[in-house]
């Protein structure tokens, strides 16, 4: 069709045009993100970074996703790794769940005002759908509270009763997953080039210790997974709460009179072709459509 020509013409000279602009490679991604979907990741990773014409090792990676598996996240953040020295993450909509975690694997997270990650909430598939984790654990744990206090009502009480113990144990693990990846990658990459203090007061100039970056990763970890501070699932957290709240450096591009038009015009256009196609995931490069 001349629209769906028209369409990708455009998008390739927006992926151009920002590669050109960030001197990297972009990429882009958009849907859950599964395990099933990982050959097909790796084989549009490789190839990307094969044909590269960028000097350095730079990957700037789009992501739009509802979010999915911690364990898929994680061998993504392998397999982009293993081709580029740097990854930073664009999330010009948004990026919930365990996409959250992987962005917080980049070295830099780009968002404009508008954008927003999510709580860390892992999915776990129960057979019939993707569900959050905490959610069901939360629960359970404050049904326990109520046990020990012999203040459970006979239909609470045949709710624990009814609580598959295999179901919990894989819940907990995807949890405990999650916060493992999360303070790993904080320290490996996003925390790599903090070498001295810039915002305590009392600190300020001094250098970092691998101890107070391991403290922050734990302290960002513990907030991102507080269904207590979000109440929600889906709660959209943009860029001002990471920063304010999270003390987690964002580049935000709200005000870049060059970066916010590129990234608007790439993304918009995509997504919009996206949905009038229907498609569940989707990938795109300079040579990938």
């Amino acid at each position: 069709m001349l629209l769906d020509d028209a369409v990708k013409t455009s998008v390739h000279a927006n992926c151009l045009a920002l590669e050109k602009h960030l001197a990297g490679d972009v990429a882009f991604y958009y849907g859950p993100i599964e395990v099933g979907a990982l050959k097909v990741f790796r084989d549009f990773i490789e190839k990307l970074s094969q044909q590269s014409t960028c000097q350095k090792q730079l990957l700037f990676f789009f992501l739009n996703s509802p979010g999915g598996s911690a364990e898929a996240a994680e061998k993504m953040v392998e397999i982009m790794r293993h081709h580029y020295s740097e990854v930073s993450f664009v999330v010009p909509d948004m990026a919930f769940s365990a996409v959250t975690i992987l962005c917080i694997s980049g070295d830099r997270i780009y968002m404009d005002y508008s954008s927003a990650l999510g709580p860390i909430d892992p999915q776990v598939w129960n057979g019939k759908d993707w569900v959050p984790a905490l959610g069901y654990l939360d629960k359970v744990e404050r049904l326990l509270e109520k046990a020990a206090k012999n203040q459970l009502s006979n239909a609470e009480f045949l709710i624990l009763q009814n609580q598959d113990l295999a179901l919990l144990s894989r819940y907990e693990q995807a949890r405990d997953l999650t916060v493992t990846l999360l303070k790993k990658w904080l320290v490996q990459f996003k925390f790599r080039d903090w070498a001295t203090h810039a915002t305590e007061t009392t600190k300020i100039g001094q250098p970092v210790t691998r101890q107070e970056k391991e403290d922050r990763a734990q302290e960002i970890a513990r907030l991102l997974g507080d269904n207590k501070v979000w109440h929600s699932h889906g709660r959209m957290i943009g860029p001002e709460t990471l920063t304010s709240v999270l003390r987690l450096r964002i580049n935000d591009y709200s005000n870049d009179a060059v970066l916010r038009p590129l990234v608007r015009s790439y993304n918009d256009l995509l997504t919009e072709y996206i949905a009038r196609q229907g498609f569940k995931y989707f990938l795109h490069s300079r040579d990938y459509f």
